[in-house]
């Protein structure tokens, strides 16, 4: 089993980084390639991630082409054929995102059949607004033994009205309406930029998609959609987290690629914190003095607020800033396990029921500690960073999920930072 070890105490981040295509944003790219039945699509820009090896076998199962082109970060999809209604439970049992799927193969087919997904185990995430908004669309729903069967006679458009901004729901529903009769409007919909990225690949295919990023989503439904080629956005939370490695090391480092807008959330509690954030031709430099930063208050929430996949980096940051900072978890409910482990390390916090109380600049030892989500496990190494002595990160199948080459990219940097096996 894989570890990283790294050697903390006066570590010092500097140089430049460049950042992957997003996780996030690819997966249901990845699901909008089903619905075309003319012509290839191409994704460029595809992070090397073992969720996307999942995803491309779930797309796969269904009897759909699809080729993974490494040395050039390019997936060519062909879905012209006929398409198989049953998502092959192997992969889908492996990542939540996997859910995506099922708006697309219902359009495409009108029957679909997917077993209820894995993933990290971060919180509850119940899948009731996917159902209940293909519900609205037509779809008759059922649930039996483990697996969600959706059938219709053809969907037709509907006013959908999301209880929470779910970004999963929005994505599921937005495909499934790409190809209803009429047009279908999603208010409370999400504005994560991965929607934006999204509806941009739909309406290259022929949809007619307005209003990603807003609030409400407007689409009008069409016969058929076709290929098309696209550049997968970049990776915002990649960004913050190498954002954050500067920040808490004293570092200066420029992220190359980063979208200012994307990360703004995140920039703007930098800033407050004392952080120096500053937008360049070609990314995004931050520099810091650990000394010289204070204690602030985080609260996670649905995009435009501070991101969820954020806060676990964004929590080790305070653990080196003097004085009590405070992180408030919304979305999630299982999302503070990580502090258990940062407490082997030296972390001195409690927990009220969705918020933590850090309190920070006190000294941080290298320890053994396990991976508890993929976000998770890139905080604990930040950690190793700054923590005095060695410290050990196992279950690194969490990390893989979402960074690419992430101990190489930290120690081009000037982290003391391998990964063994065993």
């Amino acid at each position: 089993m894989d570890k990283i070890i790294v050697k903390g105490g006066s570590t010092r981040l500097q140089g430049e980084v460049t950042i992957e295509g997003a996780k996030n944003a690819v997966l249901p790219l990845l699901a909008a390639t089903i619905l075309p039945s003319k012509g290839q699509t191409i994704l460029h820009n595809v992070p090397i991630l073992s969720d996307v090896f999942t995803m491309n076998n779930v797309v796969r199962g269904l009897d759909v082409q699809v080729s993974f082109d490494q040395d050039h970060n390019m997936v060519t999809v062909d879905a012209t054929g006929d398409l198989l209604d049953e998502a092959p439970y192997e992969y889908v049992s492996q990542m939540r995102a996997s859910i995506v799927v099922l708006g697309p193969i219902l359009a495409r087919n009108g029957h679909a059949k997917v077993s209820m997904p894995g993933g990290c185990t971060i919180g509850s995430r119940p899948i009731d607004l996917h159902l209940k908004g293909l519900e609205a669309l037509g779809a008759k729903i059922s649930q039996v033994g483990g697996d969600i069967t959706a059938t219709t006679d053809g969907l037709q458009g509907a006013n959908i009205y999301m209880d929470f901004p779910s970004v999963g729901a929005t994505q599921n529903l937005m495909m499934a309406a790409t190809l209803a009769q009429g047009t279908t409007i999603i208010e409370n919909a999400a504005r994560e930029p991965e929607i934006v990225d999204l509806a941009i690949l739909l309406n290259k295919m022929g949809s007619d998609i307005r209003g990603a990023g807003t609030e409400t989503l407007i689409i009008n439904g069409v016969d058929k959609l076709h290929g098309a080629e696209h550049d997968v956005v970049q990776d915002r939370i990649e960004a913050g987290t190498f954002m954050v490695a500067a920040a808490m090391t004293s570092g200066d480092v420029l992220i190359k690629s980063a979208i200012w807008e994307h990360n703004r959330p995140l920039i703007s509690k930098l800033q407050e914190m004392g952080v120096e954030v500053t937008e360049e031709s070609d990314g995004i430099r931050i520099k810091s003095d650990v000394n010289r930063l204070k204690p602030v208050t985080v609260k996670t929430l649905p995009h435009p607020g501070f991101p969820t996949d954020m806060q676990a980096q964004f929590t080790a940051l305070m653990t080196v800033v003097n004085g009590e900072s405070t992180m408030i978890e919304t979305v999630f409910e299982n999302r503070f396990q990580h502090l258990e482990e940062m407490r082997r390390m030296g972390l001195h916090s409690e927990i009220l029921r969705d918020t933590a109380l850090i309190r920070g600049g006190q000294p941080l030892q290298g320890a053994q500690v396990m991976s508890t989500d993929l976000r998770a496990s890139a905080a604990l190494i930040l950690i190793g960073m700054v923590a005095d002595g060695t410290t050990s990160v196992g279950e690194l199948s969490h990390l893989d999920r979402g960074y690419y080459k992430f101990h190489e990219k930290l120690a081009a940097l000037g982290a003391d930072i391998k990964r063994i096996n065993g």
